[in-house]
């Protein structure tokens, strides 16, 4: 791809998402939303490869769909409440569909099957952009509809956890498992919504920081399915060590950074008087658990065919900057004992 062509396809992807973060006008929101799928959509299809055109197509004809429903639900509530203001959305029909379209953009669950037959498809560098920057816009409109249908919100986030957990319990491809952990990690986040805002933009950052760093690890090692990440030892010793425990912070295991938001999620759940909703959010946290120790004990504990006589396999040194990876890495895995800090910056005291 032209470098011309790519900056203007990365402008237009923080142009969109600029545009939605500023928006207090449902027909701006669906603008940037709209800038944001048509400047993605070529970078999805650059390889010309069948399965990126198909998860291309079924990229856009989902994201379309979404958009066409945020569309239709924000001109229902105009038409009954004569307001095009986000936060005037009063309508009980306009809310439930523009929450639904908002979940279908972001992949929740039910909504949730286009998302690991898409990310399937896509090569690694595009596929980190999917799980993270594409969830920025969507997620600040959801913010803002965070007192609308609270019920549902919860039995979006219920869903997503049990879905993102158990979906992905049987899978091989490592762009699968992080799809169906991408899942999770959103329902943690869509459950705390109502009653912390803060806290769910603290999990959205820590999120974003495990998956650059899981994606950008596996990019480095050209690495798509567990046997492929089971040889990885042999390229990069260094960087094979530590990405078990990139696997278990995203898992939520002390003392590593993915502790911190679920430990403060079901705390306050807990305080909220939801103890139900907090422990089975606990339960399916085992299941995606359960896939990235899978993924560990094939780096770590088992010996991967090998028919080279000699201990590591002829390879080129590798060209690809790992300066972002590094940093990305470290946040990954050393942030909790930052918790005090970060619950006093989300204490509404201030």
């Amino acid at each position: 791809m032209s470098p011309y062509i790519l900056c203007t396809l990365l402008f237009s992807l923080g142009l969109g998402t600029a545009v939605t973060f500023a928006s207090s006008h449902w027909f701006l929101a669906w603008m940037g939303l709209e800038i944001n799928t048509l400047a993605i959509i070529p970078l999805m299809a650059q390889h010309h490869h069948p399965r990126a055109v198909e998860a291309t197509t079924k990229y856009f004809l989902t994201q379309a769909t979404a958009a066409a429903l945020i569309l239709f639900a924000s001109t229902t509530n105009a038409w009954v409440t004569g307001e095009w203001n986000i936060q005037q959305l009063s309508h009980p029909l306009a809310s439930t569909m523009l929450v639904l379209a908002l979940a279908l953009k972001i992949g929740l669950a039910p909504v949730h099957f286009w998302l690991p037959e898409v990310l399937q498809g896509l090569d690694l560098t595009t596929g980190l952009i999917l799980s993270t920057w594409q969830k920025l816009a969507p997620f600040a409109l959801i913010l803002q509809l965070s007192s609308v249908n609270p019920t549902l919100l919860i039995l979006l986030g219920l869903l997503s956890t049990l879905v993102g957990g158990w979906g992905g319990l049987n899978q091989t491809q490592l762009r699968k498992i992080l799809a169906y952990s991408s899942i999770a990690h959103l329902g943690w986040m869509i459950l705390i919504l109502q009653f912390a805002p803060t806290l769910t933009l603290l999990s959205l950052l820590l999120y974003i920081i495990m998956t650059s760093a899981t994606f950008l690890t596996f990019k480095l090692n050209s690495a798509t399915t567990i046997n492929t990440l089971a040889t990885s030892w042999a390229k990069a010793p260094a960087l094979t060590a530590l990405i078990p425990l990139a696997l278990l912070s995203l898992g939520g295991l002390p003392p590593l950074t993915g502790f911190m938001p679920k430990w403060l999620i079901l705390q306050e759940l807990t305080k909220q008087g939801l103890p139900l909703t907090a422990t089975i959010a606990a339960l399916s946290a085992l299941l995606s658990l359960y896939f990235y120790l899978r993924l560990c004990y094939a780096m770590t504990l088992t010996t991967s065919p090998n028919t080279l006589t000699s201990p590591a396999p002829w390879r080129l040194p590798t060209l690809q900057p790992t300066l972002l990876l590094s940093t990305l890495m470290v946040m990954a895995l050393s942030l909790l004992p930052l918790t005090p800090t970060a619950t006093a910056l989300l204490s509404p005291s201030w």
